[in-house]
């Protein structure tokens, strides 16, 4: 039974250490973390500004590496990775949606979305707009495809973003404030981008602001201070 249960866990955070050296002094991010994320669970992170969730982010996606401490993706330590393997680990395995969206202007909303195939080089050239162009279609975007980033509304932008965070069928889809810039109705229609990725067997983690976007996980994991409450 336990070897079942430890087979389930995708994420493992253990006693996660984050400290910044500043002009003032240091501060404490994150204040020993320990959190396990079971595959295909629906998880929101909430939490004041200031109590750690951004960290709590770049520490999961591997943008940054923790003071002390352990964590464990799929089995690997990527706290213990060099720049170069981590970044295309991250490439492959975690898709990451911004409040911002990020996308390049002056690529259209398809080759956005093949830049991740590009750049980790994960499918044949000669599948990667058919790849792209499924893509927008699961998150019904595929008639704005040529289109320029400009050209679309935020929720198709966002649409775009989540699309683009697919590219590499990540096992882990990390979305950082995904409906902050939307307003109700394609915050909810993003949301339901997500419930349907959970359905697929991905593993989701909201990182949000939105009380009423928490309610709607499967489990809300709460920072204050840089420690769970």
């Amino acid at each position: 039974m336990q070897s079942e249960l430890k087979e389930q866990i995708l994420i493992s955070l253990h006693d996660v250490k984050k400290t910044f050296k500043t002009s003032a002094g240091t501060f404490d991010a994150l204040r020993g973390i320990n959190l396990n994320v079971n595959k295909g669970e629906f998880i929101s992170v909430v939490g004041k500004s200031g109590s750690g969730k951004s960290t709590l982010m770049n520490m999961v996606t591997g943008i940054d590496k923790p003071t002390s401490g352990e964590i464990v993706i799929g089995g690997k330590l990527i706290h213990s990775m060099s720049e170069n393997k981590i970044s295309r680990w991250r490439g492959i395995n975690v898709g990451v949606v911004f409040q911002f969206f990020q996308l390049l202007p002056t690529l259209s909303i398809i080759e956005n979305v093949m830049l991740p195939m590009d750049f980790c080089n994960t499918f044949p050239m000669s599948e990667r707009n058919e790849r792209a162009l499924g893509l927008l279609k699961q998150v019904g975007i595929e008639d704005q495809a040529y289109k320029f980033p400009t050209a679309l509304s935020g929720g198709q932008q966002q649409r775009t973003a989540i699309a683009r965070a697919l590219a590499n069928n990540p096992s882990v889809v990390i979305a950082d404030e995904p409906t902050g810039n939307l307003d109700s109705s394609n915050a909810n229609d993003v949301f339901n981008i997500f419930t349907d990725l959970v359905c697929t067997g991905k593993t989701v983690v909201i990182i949000t602001h939105d009380q009423d976007i928490a309610n709607r996980c499967s489990r809300t994991i709460k920072l204050a201070d840089g420690q769970i409450v």
